[in-house]
């Protein structure tokens, strides 16, 4: 096998299987079923993981003239991207039937964002992740809107789109400036170039630029404001997806880019990202609070989570990186799991919005209620749950490394978070059923979606348990990352 097809196989194997959907889709009857490519995505997306997984045995890969690196760090994030775009593919499933007739569409466009994200994870060189980042950003701008009938979904569509174009405006300045700063637009270069170049001042304006277009991707303040009405207007499933994968992607970039790219310039980065750390804590928990509509809560948690997160990067780069990848798989493991039991509660015309709707779950869909429960546990960091070690992590990373008062500031966010978060679960379970029932104790959760709320729910439960094996891997993939400049040798085809 060619090593240029090597180094890409789970992105060739999840592109062929959306064409595949593309070019089925028509061929069904007009009003028939579209489960069966739903079904066909779901296998693809299983081989593209596995694939991943059969990257590990070849260690350090490069394909295209250097342009692509598969390591143990970009399979992490492979693995763990194709975890997520299975579970969504699983509670999407039985989603739209009846209700929509091109969810062909839909299915083959979830394949085209994992396989602009894995893109980005595997990229070393900044125009490379421009790429799989456009190819991320076009399917998710299109998924927003997909329930073409509501008002609200198309405002969300076009508020991403706007949004999220003149970010993409600030990331490709930056890559230009960093051009121009040290001649190269490849990770490994930009790092040597920085000690020779005779502009670091445009150095450091190019890398501001990149961390604004990635902290848009990211949800982080202050570049969040397209965040909780996107994700109010988004079809649930679509919500779990984009506040997980994206993200988790658009992580590994900026780890990538400030660890391997600008390690010189830690001191002058650090401290940006301290700021945009403590801000998108207090803003997203803050935020939050004053949400009774339960998808705006979980958007303004997302960008808090963004900000525990951002936390990992003010540590050492070993410890750093380890803890941001620990933190990104079980903050994706709780979230798209809470978006999954959404999904089953609200259905397609979203029922249950509000927290008052979810007065009495227990009673009614008591199931759904304790997984629920799980998830929002996990996100307030409750012991024995991914989302507590996710937390420990990070902030002993950054008191090691002596940021002690945003360590403060993230436990302090912690205590916040608890109000929001342990509202909605009292209203679950100690509030009576509302007059105004909005959520039927009869209807019934389909096999596949069952299945993905526990996949979900034992990932939370293993991340928080037995965390070792996958604190390992993160390590591991910290290591490949935290190299000396340099190091990633340039390919031949």
């Amino acid at each position: 096998m060619s090593p240029n097809v090597l180094a890409l196989l789970p992105e060739i194997i999840l592109t062929i299987t959306g064409v595949l959907i593309m070019l089925a889709e028509p061929l069904l009857p007009a009003g028939s079923s579209r489960k069966p490519l739903g079904w066909l995505a779901i296998l693809g997306t299983l081989a593209g993981g596995l694939a991943s997984w059969y990257q590990l045995s070849f260690g350090t890969m490069h394909g295209f003239f250097g342009t692509i690196q598969v390591d143990t760090f970009s399979v992490f994030f492979h693995l763990l991207i194709s975890a997520i775009v299975l579970v969504t593919l699983l509670s999407s499933v039985d989603y739209f039937e009846g209700h929509a007739s091109h969810a062909g569409e839909y299915f083959a466009l979830v394949l085209f964002g994992a396989t602009g994200m894995m893109l980005m994870t595997c990229s070393v060189e900044l125009l490379m992740v421009f790429v799989g980042l456009e190819i991320s950003s076009i399917s998710t701008y299109i998924m927003a809107g997909f329930r073409k009938g509501q008002a609200s979904a198309t405002e969300s569509s076009i508020k991403y789109f706007l949004l999220g174009s003149f970010a993409t405006a600030f990331f490709l300045y930056g890559i230009a400036l960093a051009f121009g700063s040290t001649g190269s637009t490849r990770i490994d270069a930009i790092s040597l170039g920085l000690a020779h170049t005779a502009t670091p001042t445009l150095a450091i304006l190019a890398l501001a630029l990149i961390i604004i277009g990635i902290g848009f991707k990211v949800s982080a303040a202050p570049f969040h404001v397209w965040t909780p009405d996107v994700y109010q207007g988004a079809p649930a499933p679509v919500v779990g997806l984009m506040s997980t994968a994206p993200k988790a992607a658009a992580f590994a970039v900026l780890l990538r880019i400030l660890f391997s790219g600008f390690p010189s310039y830690e001191p002058r980065w650090a401290g940006l990202i301290w700021i945009i750390a403590a801000l998108s804590m207090f803003i997203g928990n803050l935020g939050a609070l004053m949400q009774r509509d339960v998808k705006r809560m979980l958007a303004y948690s997302s960008i808090a989570h963004a900000g525990y997160l951002l936390v990992a990067f003010t540590a050492f780069p070993a410890d750093g990186i380890a803890s941001a990848c620990f933190y990104t798989a079980a903050y994706a493991a709780m979230n798209v799991g809470a978006f999954t039991v959404i999904t089953q509660i609200g259905g397609y015309n979203e029922n249950a919005r509000t927290i008052d709707d979810y007065a009495g779950l227990a009673l009614k869909r008591p199931v759904l209620a304790a997984a629920l429960g799980l998830f929002l546990l996990s996100l307030i960091g409750i012991p024995f749950t991914g989302g507590f070690f996710g937390k420990f992590y990070v902030f002993s990373a950054a008191l090691h490394a002596g940021n002690v008062w945003l360590g403060v500031i993230g436990l302090l966010n912690s205590g916040i978070a608890c109000f929001y978060y342990l509202r909605l679960l009292a209203a679950i379970y100690t509030r009576p059923t509302t007059e105004n029932d909005r959520i039927s104790a009869a209807a019934r959760v389909s096999i596949p979606a069952a299945a993905a709320i526990a996949i979900t729910a034992a990932a939370t439960l293993w991340l928080g348990i037995a965390p070792n094996s996958a604190l390992g891997l993160a390590q591991r993939s910290a290591d490949a990352v935290h190299a000396e400049p340099g190091s990633v040798q340039h390919a031949t085809r």
